[in-house]
């Protein structure tokens, strides 16, 4: 999940049947129209922009496919656990609502400094170096993603924003987005709590038809049990994608299909010169067809 306007997603989920359908559906479990809300309201992560990409990947992901496993970077854990039977549609509308509440509650009073910034063209001797300058300043950083070999999200204070992204493109680098809320970092271990007591109590979880790769480390999951950790390990722990690829490769896959609005994890080189890579998004889904 990354920034998307209202406008770019609106068409497909007013005119496309899967979508449109996933839609009414989700508004019996919020109580609310989610189009309405996410037309009326900002912020890239806001509830309404979680559950309509939510939404929208499963939307998209019903198209058509047959696939033998799956996996979900960050945000797509929750697509991952509906898309494979471990969690019902319904309990995934629910839980992206409330996880959207719970990330507001908890950094309106703890860690409102922090960000997740995301940076390419680093690779890891030259991030190395990055690093070590932060910790002699003192600094509290942690790496919270791995896109690529060269390609790493940091989640450090707003304050180090302008040093880092100085010091970035003196190695060569370049400064990306910064992401807010930041995720993925081990002292979130109290919102993982808040939301283990808060969300995860009133889920009831499945043993997934279809097997879940691990966003931390490529492990494959075949428990309902594990997909619940999974997705709560998520508010503490790196995502690895490199270490997904890999999983992916030893199970002898040569096709990925990405459902839904993806500008990093299907697009970086360690994705693309491994797999044939077909994008499902709402864009190309609306888009009209030559008869």
């Amino acid at each position: 999940m990354g920034p998307s306007s209202f406008a770019d997603v609106a068409r497909f989920m007013l005119i496309n049947p899967a979508a449109r359908k996933l839609v009414k559906a989700a508004d019996e479990v919020l109580g609310y129209s989610l189009v309405d809300r996410y037309r009326e309201n900002d912020g890239d992560y806001s509830e309404y922009a979680q559950v309509a990409f939510f939404v929208n990947c499963l939307a998209l992901a019903g198209e058509g496919l047959d696939p033998e496993v799956c996996t979900g970077p960050s945000f797509g854990g929750k697509m991952a656990a509906v898309y494979s039977g471990a969690l019902s549609f319904d309990d995934g509308v629910w839980m992206t609502s409330r996880w959207a509440r719970c990330l507001d509650e908890y950094f309106a009073e703890e860690h409102g400094e922090l960000i997740t910034h995301s940076f390419a063209r680093t690779p890891p001797e030259r991030l190395g170096e990055i690093l070590a300058e932060l910790d002699a300043r003192g600094t509290w950083h942690e790496i919270s993603c791995h896109v690529d070999d060269d390609f790493t999200m940091l989640t450090l204070g707003q304050n180090e924003l302008e040093w880092l992204e100085k010091r970035l493109r003196q190695a060569g680098g370049l400064p990306l987005y910064s992401m807010y809320p930041p995720m993925h970092a081990s002292v979130f271990a109290p919102l993982r709590e808040k939301m283990e007591n808060e969300v995860f109590r009133e889920l009831t979880f499945s043993d997934p038809a279809l097997p879940v790769i691990a966003d931390q480390d490529g492990a494959v999951l075949e428990t309902g049990a594990q997909v619940r950790e999974m997705l709560l390990d998520g508010l503490v722990r790196a995502v690895r994608w490199p270490d997904v690829v890999a999983a992916l490769k030893a199970r002898g896959i040569g096709r990925l299909d990405v459902a839904g609005p993806d500008r990093l994890f299907g697009r970086v080189p360690c994705t693309t010169r491994n797999f044939e890579v077909v994008r499902h998004d709402p864009r190309s889904a609306t888009r009209p067809r030559r008869r």
